[in-house]
């Protein structure tokens, strides 16, 4: 099936030696299971629309803690805006100076692309950062219309911020800054407290249709925590997820085929 063909069906790339790989296994998530983050949906869900109306619209930057729900946000656009031409692509750093390459496969497309780089960052001193910020601006070649790049990161700046007296150091920080400023909207997602974690626990288990009384549920959720993980959406979904696994083994008997299997061998 030729690339053309594929954009007609698929929903996600990835760019490789030069060409677009169909990602045929795609992670689409519903809004509806996203709770505390109600003003980034909104932001980005505007911007992403205006994006597919080909309105003006801004490349994101989405930056804050890990587990707040930062990537499946945007993969939750994919689902959202898939029927109306919207089509993602994974770019990795080191894929960076090849963009220029890819501007010229997208540029005559009909569709509406997003470039889609995850857990974005630099160190000082390095500098694939000054080729994004040429391609973000345009550089010689203008950028074509139909392509927005979406960024996540759980650095503020792109970069560590480490304090420094060597000259070189503060200014390519200086300047890591300056590619930020290049992502006309940029989201903060915050650590979640207690009770935005419990409440995210409890929808997932509704998702799961899992009937467990709340102070037994918020209980286990704590548990939980104690055991290395932390109050964002990621632990609620993995424990959720684990917390179904048990009560779906309770149904196989689980017990009782362990007990026999030793008791047989």
């Amino acid at each position: 099936m030729s690339f053309k063909e594929d954009l007609k069906e698929i929903a996600a790339f990835r760019f490789k030696d030069e060409k677009l790989m169909p990602i045929r296994n795609v992670s689409y998530y519903d809004l509806s299971k996203f709770l505390g983050i109600d003003d980034q949906i909104e932001t980005l869900l505007k911007n992403t629309f205006k994006f597919v109306k080909r309105l003006p619209a801004s490349d994101v930057l989405l930056w804050g803690e890990r587990g707040t729900g930062k990537s499946s946000l945007v993969k939750a656009m994919l689902g959202r805006f898939f029927s109306e031409g919207l089509r993602i692509i994974q770019i990795y750093k080191s894929q960076i100076s090849d963009l220029s390459n890819l501007y010229g496969l997208l540029r005559d497309e009909d569709y509406r692309f997003i470039l889609f780089f995850d857990d974005l960052s630099f160190s000082i001193g390095e500098d694939s950062w000054m080729v994004l910020k040429a391609l973000l601006d345009g550089d010689i070649e203008e950028r074509p219309s139909n392509i927005l790049v979406y960024a996540t990161s759980n650095r503020r700046h792109l970069t560590k911020e480490e304090d420094t007296d060597e000259k070189f150091a503060n200014d390519s920080y200086r300047e890591t800054i300056s590619l930020v400023e290049r992502f006309g909207i940029r989201l903060s997602f915050s650590p979640f407290s207690k009770e935005q974690y419990l409440k995210i626990v409890r929808n997932y288990a509704n998702l799961r249709g899992l009937e467990i009384e709340e102070d037994i549920l918020n209980q286990k959720a704590l548990e939980w925590i104690q055991m290395g993980g932390s109050f964002t959406g990621r632990s609620a979904f993995q424990f959720v997820e684990y917390l179904y696994g048990e009560e779906m083994l309770k149904k196989l008997n689980f017990e009782y085929i362990i007990s026999n299997k030793y008791i047989n061998s």
